[in-house]
Parts: C-alpha cells; sequence; structure tokens
C-alpha cells in the first residue's frame, strides 16, 4: 500500500516537481555512496571539459545534470525550478516544459565544452560541469522573455520577469573574469541563450524544439515493448455529449480559453491582452 501511495503521489506532480524530486533522489544517492562505498558515481555522469573523455561518456552531456556539488547548489537550482517551472506550466504543456529544459541542458553543455576547448585561457584544471543550472536558467530566461512585463512579487517589491532575467545574466557575465566557476558561468549563459531564442520564436509561432521532440519518441519507442495483437476486435465506446458532466465542459472552456490567449500572444504579443486575460493566464495553473 506504502509504495502504491508513493507512486500515486508521484504521479500527481507536476513535470518540474517531478525533476525536482529525481535531483533529490540522485543527491541522496550520491551522498550515501559517498558515504557506505567512499566514492561517488558522479566520475561516470558528470561532463568532462576534455573532448576525448567526453567522447568516451557521450551521455554526460545530459547526465550532469542530475548531479551537484552540495546542499547549496542543489537547494537554488531546485527553489528556482520550482517557481519558473509554475510559471512555465501555467502557459504550456509538459512537452515543450520538457523541450526548454533539456535543450537547454544540453547547449549549455556545449557552450562549456567549446569554450574550454576553444579559448587556451580557461585553464581550471581537472574541471568538470555538474547541476541543473543550465536547464533551470533556460526555463527562467524562457518565461522572462516570453512574457516579459509580468510582475512577480520578490519579497516586498513588485518587478518585471525581464528585471529579473537580465540580473542573472548580468552576474554570470560580470564573475566570469575573476574565475570563480567559469564552466558553470558558461553553462548558465548557454542555457539562457536557447531559452531566450527559444521564447523569441514561440512568439513568432515557431517551436524550436519540435525536432527534440520528435527524437524524444523516437528513443521512446525503443523501450516500449511490442504489443500483441489481440485475437478478438476490440470495440471502444465513444464518449458523447450526453455522457459529459458539467466538470467536463467546464475543462473545455477553460482550455479553449487559455489557447485563445495564447494565439493571441503568438499573432501580436504580450502586450496586446487585456489585464483580464493576464491575470487569468496566470493564474490559470492553480486550479489544477
Amino acid at each position: 500500500m506504502a509504495n502504491g501511495g508513493l507512486q500515486y503521489n508521484f504521479a500527481r506532480l507536476s513535470i518540474a516537481e517531478k525533476l525536482i524530486a529525481l535531483n533529490v533522489l540522485v543527491f541522496i544517492l550520491d551522498g550515501l555512496s559517498k558515504a557506505l562505498l567512499g566514492n561517488s558515481a558522479a566520475n561516470w555522469f558528470e561532463l568532462p571539459k576534455d573532448l576525448t573523455e567526453f567522447f568516451g561518456q557521450p551521455w554526460s552531456l545530459v547526465t550532469y545534470s542530475f548531479f551537484h556539488a552540495g546542499i547549496g547548489h542543489i537547494f537554488w537550482n531546485m527553489i528556482m525550478l520550482y517557481f519558473s517551472g509554475r510559471i512555465f506550466l501555467n502557459l504550456f504543456d509538459n512537452h515543450r516544459f520538457i523541450n526548454v529544459y533539456f535543450l537547454g541542458v544540453i547547449f549549455g553543455g556545449i557552450l562549456f565544452l567549446l569554450s574550454y576547448n576553444i579559448f587556451p585561457t580557461l585553464l581550471e584544471a581537472n574541471t568538470v560541469l555538474i547541476g541543473a543550472s543550465a536547464g533551470v536558467t533556460a526555463v527562467l530566461i524562457f518565461i522572462c522573455a516570453y512574457i516579459p512585463n509580468q510582475e512577480v512579487r520578490i519579497i516586498f517589491f513588485n518587478v518585471k520577469l525581464w528585471h529579473v532575467g537580465a540580473f542573472f545574466v548580468l552576474v554570470d557575465l560580470i564573475q566570469i573574469p575573476y574565475g570563480g566557476n567559469v564552466g558553470g558561468r558558461l553553462a548558465h549563459l548557454g542555457g539562457a541563450l536557447l531559452g531566450y531564442v527559444y521564447a523569441r520564436q514561440m512568439l513568432k509561432g515557431n517551436d524550436i524544439g519540435l525536432g527534440f521532440t520528435k527524437l524524444r519518441e523516437a528513443i521512446a519507442q525503443l523501450f516500449k515493448p511490442r504489443e500483441k495483437k489481440a485475437p478478438m476486435k476490440t470495440v471502444y465506446k465513444k464518449k458523447t455529449a450526453k455522457n459529459k458532466n458539467a466538470a467536463d465542459y467546464d475543462k473545455e472552456a477553460r482550455q479553449r480559453k487559455i489557447d485563445g490567449i495564447l494565439d493571441k500572444i503568438s499573432k501580436s504579443g504580450y502586450e496586446s491582452l487585456s489585464k483580464a486575460e493576464k491575470d487569468f493566464l496566470f493564474n490559470a495553473g492553480k486550479e489544477e
């Protein structure tokens, strides 16, 4: 029963919350591995700066994002992922969230690799990349670029999202010359660039992540068990208008309204929305 309850509660989480849970689980297991076995499994999954090492473990371009250097590292990453994820999922579905997050992870990793192999001034010894920061930054900058003038409450002040995004990008840019965590800063900027470009293209009606969606679906198909052909024909009863209840109609009407607002943004920009439309879109996810 306990296992069934855990699976049920996990299934109810949003995709952002599931990623947070997975990151925390990996962090705990990695910590136990260090405490009990004296070593970490992260060596097989972190992203090395050396191209030869990377070609020996190409999966690390994605898996590096699930490992963190300490409590503070994972805590702030997961806090940012939770709040930026809530806003993102009020606007778009899980598939687009996954696209932005993992494309940010991949692009941040690529920028890290290229920088350390092109610029000889980056001489940090034994540098490897770990952490979800590139993916988190991609999600954050996406919403900051998609609805830049939406205000959010930070402690005692209301600030616009574009101010938040600009602050984090400037912090990374300013700190690079001082040599502190240069690899991480570069990955952040890679994720930020991906998030910005993705959002600006979405506003023009172009989803640059469609190819990545097809790739993910193709990989998923490889791991799906083959279905046996049923000897008898199965007849499915289609849900008709008579079978629908009031909740079904409310849900459909709400989704139509959301789709209409998003379509308006794509055609005329976020500023074309009325205050009521902005408020409805921003609060839509709270009802789920």
